[in-house]
């Protein structure tokens, strides 16, 4: 299917600041120009920016694109992930207004069908924040997230998708540049919100293209939150596991000086092994997925371990 295409899932710095209490505070160090150029390279018709818990950075970018007219041709749309009271994840595109972050799931989705926009399930089956089989619930479901390196966790979106008839897209979850466009999206409309709108409802949208972030794109999100989150990270550990506080900033000191170490490469690929046997017996052998959402350490290891 020709189409326009469309990034649907997109952060930038606006969403620091924006996640939660729970939540380191830099999310995001993209600037509104990096993101416009790298869209403008990509040949992004259009992206919807959808910052955690709030709509900032859609006007600035809209002013930013009016006063640079290489990019006039790139349509921006405004959407959202809003982190419901059990800390699950939803996707609105096409919002008039911020929905409010920490209320039910079902008062978030009504707020998002009161504006008329549209409800999306992001990683619905990933190892944290996901929606699960209450996905149904939406009007999309991403089937594959660029983040979800486990890869099980978006076979099992894609299989609930395909069992339940759900509208399927794609999402780079963009948290560094290089990886805007990562997932794109063909929609079958004319370049206007509201036909864009009209077309994702009534399924006129295909995946186009996917791909996963490689280990030096994670490795360097991970660099830049902690480099600013630092405090914030050992706090959490001097209240939450205060006996790993020392081995904490000793792990942070020496990923600070030496990033690019292969030591960092390895244990990246090690956690991904782990994390993909967690997501196996979670996503297809019915283990208990509650566990993760507790981000109870005590009990997730011996469930990677068996």
């Amino acid at each position: 299917m020709a189409g326009l295409k469309i990034e649907l899932h997109c952060h930038n710095e606006f969403s620091n600041f924006q996640l939660g209490p729970k939540e380191t505070p830099y999310d995001c160090g993209i600037t509104l120009g990096e993101q416009l150029e790298k869209a403008y390279q990509m040949g992004l018709d259009a992206f919807f920016i959808t910052n955690h818990n709030t709509l900032n950075g859609y006007s600035s970018l809209l002013e930013y694109k009016e006063n640079h007219t290489k990019y006039k041709k790139i349509k921006i749309y405004p959407g959202e992930e809003i982190t419901t009271d059990q800390g699950i994840h939803i996707l609105a595109f096409g919002l008039n207004e911020t929905v409010k972050a920490g209320n039910s799931l079902d008062e978030i989705l009504d707020s998002i069908k009161s504006q008329g926009a549209i409800s999306c399930a992001p990683h619905p089956f990933g190892l944290s924040n996901g929606l699960r089989e209450k996905a149904i619930l939406c009007d999309l479901i991403e089937v594959f997230n660029s983040n979800n390196v486990d890869r099980y966790s978006n076979l099992r979106a894609s299989n609930f998708a395909k069992a339940n008839n759900m509208i399927e897209v794609a999402g780079s979850d963009s948290h560094v540049v290089s990886t805007l466009g990562r997932c794109i999206n063909l929609i079958d409309s004319e370049n206007k919100l509201d036909d864009i709108m009209y077309a994702m409802k009534h399924g006129k949208i295909t995946i186009d293209s996917s791909g996963y972030i490689t280990s030096r794109e994670m490795i360097e999100h991970a660099l830049y939150k902690i480099e600013n989150s630092k405090e914030d990270i050992v706090m959490y550990f001097k209240e939450n596991h205060p006996h790993l506080t020392g081995l904490c900033i000793f792990l942070i000191n020496a990923f600070e000086s030496n990033p690019n170490s292969v030591v960092w490469t390895t244990a990246y690929k090690v956690a991904v092994r782990m994390i993909t046997k967690l997501s196996n017996k979670i996503n297809f052998k019915d283990q208990d997925h509650t566990v993760l959402y507790q981000r109870n350490l005590r009990a997730i290891l011996p469930m990677i371990l068996k």
